[in-house]
């Protein structure tokens, strides 16, 4: 376990000094947050940092950090490194500068921010994207919910439309998803999510005490395995598209200005964006160690290997049967948890652009209702096509991946003009940039290119991206 308790202490230590760090290169003021001074009881609420803490975990928590894990993990124990430094150098500072910029202009949605510090044709492209990614988010969450409800506690092995057990999970969480996004965020999400966050915490903590209870086999890193992916598939770029939450998820950028409404103070957001950063790539992590053990002990089914089902096989190697239960309501929350807020947040998103006040309720019907009608059409579509959901799924995540990249740079645009280290977000833009374009290059999603002549294609296209990025915001007056 050596391997994986490095990874743990690069991610504490991490966090003690380089969120501190982060937050000091921001600059926190004393100022009254949007939650305090505009407060007006649906989106605008102030809530304890606590509560803001577990409801931003379950936020972006959804089944990513887990069944990203399970995939990473493929790679082999350099994911026990990969993970945490990505999260303390990329992850947590992206979330970081998206809740508190956010904060510090009014709770501004990703597309306003964008719209400020990158200008309207970035805030044209982007808010095109980001729509799209939450819809399929929240679309997806639906139906893999209720499947996994289905299938744990219902037992059933028909996820088709005419099960009307299925149907009647899927129609139960799209209602809870409308109710979700149109009360005012603490009747709802502020008061359950709390309990959510601890049962999910709770969980985890189960399967982490089950590895010294039970025992548990790792490999550790060494230069002879840097890549152990059955499939051959290379690091760059896939384990970098592979693991996003847990390491770096553009997805937050969208659930962290859904907080910044409800922060009561600047000193609490390191704890609240880059903490809970941290917590989720940690519960990526034990995760990825729990199906490493499965793996490597040949207790899941090869046709299983990286897929959900490793949830419950994990969760039955390292938990005790009556506390299993547990475990598995815990990983059911997290799609429920993520989705919801995934539709309040295209909600606030389509007010900001539209500039249509939520306080009445007739006006967040007004976005919701047409929302809700496309959802139900995604839903249609991919339960009536066989693998549907692994199309959009793929490319749900290099949409997830892509909208991290501006937060990236609006939050370089904010360094420079404070005159702080803006490389420490440039760079992760960059890298991203490189990883995005190369992947969407070799992909067979995407070009198909050979893999050699699309990484230098990408080194092309990152460079000139920079270049025109940097010319546009920093020179553009000499």
């Amino acid at each position: 376990m050596v391997t994986f308790i490095i990874g743990i202490l690069i991610l504490v230590i991490g966090y003690i000094f380089y969120s501190r760090y982060t937050e000091a290169q921001f600059g926190i003021s004393d100022s009254d947050t949007p939650a305090v001074r505009i407060n007006d009881g649906v989106d605008y609420v102030p809530l304890s940092k606590n509560k803001n803490m577990l409801i931003h975990l379950l936020n972006i928590a959804g089944l990513g950090p887990i069944l990203g894990a399970i995939q990473g993990i493929l790679f082999g124990p350099v994911a026990f490194i990969l993970i945490p430094l990505g999260c303390v150098f990329m992850g947590g500072v992206h979330d970081y500068f998206a809740g508190m910029l956010s904060v510090k202009n009014d709770g501004a949605q990703i597309t306003e921010l964008i719209r400020k510090y990158l200008g309207k044709h970035f805030y044209v492209i982007f808010i095109f994207l980001v729509a799209v990614m939450l819809l399929l988010l929240a679309s997806v969450f639906v139906y893999t919910a209720g499947d996994l409800i289905a299938e744990r506690f219902f037992h059933q092995t028909d996820f088709g439309l005419n099960n009307h057990i299925v149907v009647g999970l899927y129609v139960v969480i799209a209602l809870y998803y409308i109710l979700a996004t149109l009360f005012p965020i603490d009747k709802i999400i502020g008061k359950f999510y709390p309990l959510f966050g601890a049962l999910l915490l709770l969980g985890t903590g189960l399967v982490f005490i089950g590895f010294f209870v039970n025992g548990i086999s790792l490999s550790e890193l060494d230069f002879h395995n840097i890549n152990m992916h059955p499939m051959k598939q290379h690091i760059l770029p896939m384990f970098f598209m592979t693991v996003s939450c847990g390491l770096l998820s553009g997805f937050h950028s969208t659930q962290a200005t859904i907080i910044s409404r409800t922060v009561d103070s600047e000193k609490s957001g390191r704890q609240i964006f880059y903490g809970m950063m941290c917590v989720e790539s940690l519960i990526a992590m034990i995760w990825a160690a729990g199906a490493m053990h499965v793996y490597s002990n040949n207790i899941v089914p090869q046709n299983m290997v990286g897929t959900v089902n490793v949830i419950n096989s994990i969760a039955d190697v390292f938990v005790f049967p009556l506390l299993a239960f547990v475990v598995t309501i815990a990983v059911v929350i997290l799609p429920i948890t993520s989705g919801d807020t995934a539709l309040r947040g295209l909600r606030m998103i389509a007010a900001e652009a539209l500039k249509l006040n939520q306080v009445k309720i007739k006006n967040r019907l007004v976005i919701i209702v047409p929302i809700a009608i496309l959802i139900i059409s995604i839903i249609l579509w991919a339960k009536l096509n066989d693998g549907s959901f692994t199309l959009v799924w793929r490319y749900f995540n290099f949409a997830n991946q892509l909208i991290a990249i501006p937060t990236f740079l609006y939050a370089t645009v904010y360094l420079w003009q404070k005159k702080k280290n803006y490389f420490m977000t440039l760079i992760p833009g960059m890298f991203y940039i490189f990883i995005l374009s190369w992947f969407i290059l070799n992909s067979k999603i995407g070009f198909n290119l050979e893999y050699n002549f699309s990484k230098i294609c990408a080194i092309i296209v990152t460079v000139t991206c920079v270049l025109v990025f940097c010319k546009a915001k920093f020179f553009k007056n000499n």
